[in-house]
Order: C-alpha cells, then structure tokens, then sequence
C-alpha cells in the first residue's frame, strides 16, 4: 500500500482475508474498532486496497482452481464436476487467465498484393 495508513486501518486489511475470511464486520472487530463506528465508515476509504487485495487473493486461489480443472480431466464421471468445472474457470477468469478469444498472425515479411488500376471509360 502506498499511503498512509492507521494503525487500525492496517490491522483491518491484514485480517480481512485471513482470519476474517472476507467479512469485514469480523475485520472489524478483529482490528479493535469500537462496535459504535460503521463498516462503511471503515470499508469506503480503503476501497482501493481492498480491491488490489481481493486482486491478489483471486491470483493466490487461481492454482487450486486450475489443479482442480486437471482432477475434474482425471476422473471425468465424478459428481459436481459440472460446478466445479465452472467455479474454477470463473476463478481463473476473474484472476486474469481468460481463455483468448484472438487470433494472431504475424509474418516476417508481410506483404500485400494488389490487383492493377484500371482506367475506366466513361
């Protein structure tokens, strides 16, 4: 993070995916926030980092998702795998490892052939 941080600001951050699981009243309580002050009070002004955090947990949970297409190639009967074959590829997307949908073509020595002008009559 780049800015300056409190104290209690800090500790919220560093709970919310660990042991608050995401939930940001329990990052609250966790950090030492008094129950009087506002999840939204505390939430608004570290939108940012918690956006390039859940960014970084998204990446940190994307190999289980791809491990888990590789179980599901495995033992393609098995139960679930229909969800689970989705949950991962979601996972996988949101990470940022998103099947491409382009084609490219490069050459060495791209050139390009034109048919002759020719004059029409009038």
């Amino acid at each position: 993070m780049s800015r300056n941080l409190t104290e209690k600001q800090q500790k919220f951050l560093d709970v919310l995916f660990e042991e608050a699981e995401g939930d940001p009243v329990v990052a609250k309580k966790l950090a030492g926030y008094a129950p009087t002050v506002g999840t939204t009070a505390i939430v608004n002004p570290l939108q940012s980092e918690i956006a390039e955090l859940t960014k970084k947990f998204i990446s940190s949970v994307a190999t289980k998702a791809a491990y888990s297409m590789k179980q599901i190639m495995e033992r393609p009967t098995d139960l679930g795998n229909k969800e689970k074959m989705a949950a991962a590829k979601d996972i996988l997307d949101r990470g940022g490892f998103k099947a491409s949908d382009k084609v490219e073509i490069q050459t060495a020595n791209p050139l390009f052939i034109l048919p002759p002008k020719h004059a029409e009559d009038n």
